[in-house]
């Protein structure tokens, strides 16, 4: 049964049209991998599904309900919550802090600040440092942290890996492996193909603001993904 539903979706920047038509479904305890290059539209189309940037046409559906007119606070409430490029945590508070705050925001549920430190156990020996003096690796996995802290149903990463060291990469798809193993809910923007297929079971290519590639992970080759990622030709699951 779908958890996340997106139909007929478009979305702009002033007069960039930036998601184009874009349908897609997203059944509970999948991980879905939304892959393409610079500009394709993945980042639009998450902040979309958030609720941090307005859809100009076509509905958002969550377990059912239509959010599409749901401010951003509204759908975490619900239980869509969004890890944004970027980070943006309170530089000033501690690890544990920018956890807490997030924690009176969200949903109830089995998230809390114990659970998070025995999925994520580096967070436990940093709990007390300022988010400003943690590496960008750290700081990714606090993010990713405080957005558990809201309990959501569907757990949205924009851009995990980038900008990462190659070992705090490594650091931060062992720790999403670990929610994955929890049952989440995972819509995941990544530029590195080889990561998303190794974690996704699902995979959506994106080019010029369309889905122009999708199918489950298992059938979908490195080649068709390469392939749909620069425009080489229409490329279908296996």
């Amino acid at each position: 049964m779908s958890i996340l539903e997106v139909e007929g979706m478009d979305a702009h920047h002033g007069l960039l049209h930036a998601v184009r038509g874009v349908s897609l479904s997203v059944a509970r305890g999948e991980t879905l991998a939304l892959v393409g290059a610079n500009g394709a539209g993945k980042t639009t189309l998450l902040r979309t599904i958030a609720g941090s940037h307005p859809a100009t046409l076509g509905r958002i559906l969550y377990d059912g309900t239509d959010v599409t007119s749901l401010p951003a606070y509204l759908r975490v409430r619900r239980g869509i919550t969004l890890v944004p490029e970027g980070r943006r945590l309170f530089p000033d508070l501690t690890l544990e802090e920018n956890l807490l705050v997030a924690g009176r925001t969200g949903r109830k549920g089995d998230w809390n600040v114990e659970r998070l430190y025995k999925t994520f156990p580096m967070l436990a020996r940093l709990r007390k440092k300022r988010a400003a003096t943690l590496s960008g690796g750290e700081q990714q996995a606090t993010a990713i942290g405080r957005a558990l802290m809201t309990n959501p149903g569907v757990l949205l990463i924009d851009e995990a890996s980038l900008g990462l060291a190659p070992v705090a990469v490594d650091l931060i798809y062992e720790s999403l492996a670990a929610v994955v193993a929890t049952g989440m809910t995972l819509v995941l923007v990544e530029q590195d193909v080889g990561r998303a297929l190794g974690v996704a079971s699902h995979v959506a290519c994106m080019l010029e603001g369309r889905i122009v590639l999708e199918g489950p992970a298992a059938k979908v080759t490195r080649e068709q993904v390469v392939d749909a990622y620069f425009g080489l030709g229409a490329a279908t699951p296996a």
